[in-house]
């Protein structure tokens, strides 16, 4: 029993998740029904995702952005770097997955310049970089996919009417990492030498190769939205299976029993027949404030699902979830993951890491919020 009290309290956000898991089960009991509301496809490619990237980490495949990185000088180039790497790929493959690739790359070369105390606000900066970032296009995170798909309009439309925030969201960020190096703006990255990079060995060239394709295989079909996704994770646990069944161990089953429990809780609420009246009155003209405020329980995922059916202005809707993450931890999964990646590198840091990044994220979004509800005001 106090192993799994010591579990419980050292993993926080899993047993968040299953205490909101298991409240919502009173609320509504388990059913088939309720096992096919949950997001499967989301944690197939999670799975995928997190899965592929350790094989990359042991493997060294990062090297050569590594390297690259490395010839910048300045921290407050460095830090540009990594945040707008973060920005710009979570446009592409997702905020969560840019985040999984990116932030252990961070931590890699902060450690080895002896910067660690930047580490925090920094990677902080690359998760408001990936919410805001993936807001642009349809596929750039959960929520922008759930909505797009179901709301008929163009990609090129969805674009443009996600423009000006996202261009404002940038422009902040570069202010953000600026006043970071306030008090000495030419800092040096002390990043001499390269051996943090570490070395290629030639008889992993076969292994690498083999991860990068598997690595194709996995973005094509996030990008593609194809509805093979379930074999398409069959075939990825089989290939890394193949190439080093070890890497299978090393997934983060944690963060996937985090994110399963938080489908649980928003299917089960979403199921109960006198919340769900509730919302329907409540939610209409007010998707904005209720995206934001629900997301704070449930993350922006679930409580898209959740609010959708009753949205009737689902720009509103979809601006507050894609504004939500900036609250607290809870508000976006993308969050959970980098808190995970943190917590996993400095145990026991996890109080310090809810406590910079809220403090950060609360006034990136003082800035935006007001903005955000007034552009979307005009409906999708």
């Amino acid at each position: 029993m106090k192993k799994v009290l010591g579990f419980l309290k050292k993993e926080l956000m899993l047993t968040v998740s299953v205490a909101a898991a298991l409240l919502s089960l009173l609320i509504t009991p388990p059913s088939w029904e309720l096992v096919s509301h949950i997001d499967w496809r989301t944690l197939a490619t999670l799975f995928m995702m997190l899965t592929v990237l350790e094989g990359f980490k042991k493997e060294n495949i990062f090297r050569p952005l590594l390297l690259l990185a490395g010839k910048i000088r300045s921290m407050v180039g460095l830090s540009l770097f990594l945040v707008f790497a973060v920005f710009f790929s979570s446009m592409f493959v997702t905020n969560d997955i840019s985040l999984i690739i990116f932030v252990p790359l961070t931590i890699i070369l902060f450690r080895a310049g002896d910067k660690e105390r930047y580490i925090l606000p920094v990677i902080t900066m690359e998760n408001i970089a990936a919410i805001r970032g993936s807001l642009l296009t349809p596929f750039g995170s959960p929520q922008n996919l759930f909505i797009y798909g179901r709301s008929g309009v163009t990609a090129w439309h969805f674009i443009t009417y996600m423009m000006p925030i996202w261009i404002l969201s940038g422009v902040l960020l570069v202010g953000f990492v600026v006043f970071l190096y306030r008090k000495d703006f030419r800092e040096k990255t002390s990043l001499v030498r390269t051996e943090f990079a570490g070395v290629w060995q030639k008889e992993g060239k076969v292994k690498r190769i083999a991860y990068l394709v598997v690595f194709a295989v996995v973005i094509a079909a996030i990008v593609s939205r194809t509805d093979y996704w379930g074999y398409v994770a069959i075939f990825v646990a089989a290939a890394v299976f193949i190439i080093d069944k070890k890497i299978l161990i090393k997934t983060d089953y944690v963060l996937l029993l985090t994110f399963l429990c938080f489908f649980i809780f928003s299917s089960s609420i979403a199921a109960n027949e006198q919340i769900a009246s509730f919302l329907s009155g409540a939610v209409a003209q007010h998707e904005y404030l209720w995206g934001i405020l629900l997301s704070q329980l449930i993350s922006n995922v679930p409580a898209g699902i959740v609010l959708y059916p009753f949205a009737v202005n689902k720009g509103a809707l979809l601006y507050g979830l894609d504004s939500a993450g900036l609250c607290s931890l809870i508000g976006s999964l993308a969050s959970v993951i980098n808190y995970r990646i943190y917590v996993r590198e400095y145990p026991g840091k996890g109080g310090r890491f809810i406590l910079v990044f809220t403090l950060i994220s609360l006034l990136f979004f003082a800035f935006v919020v007001v903005p955000g509800y007034f552009i979307s005001l005009n409906p999708l």
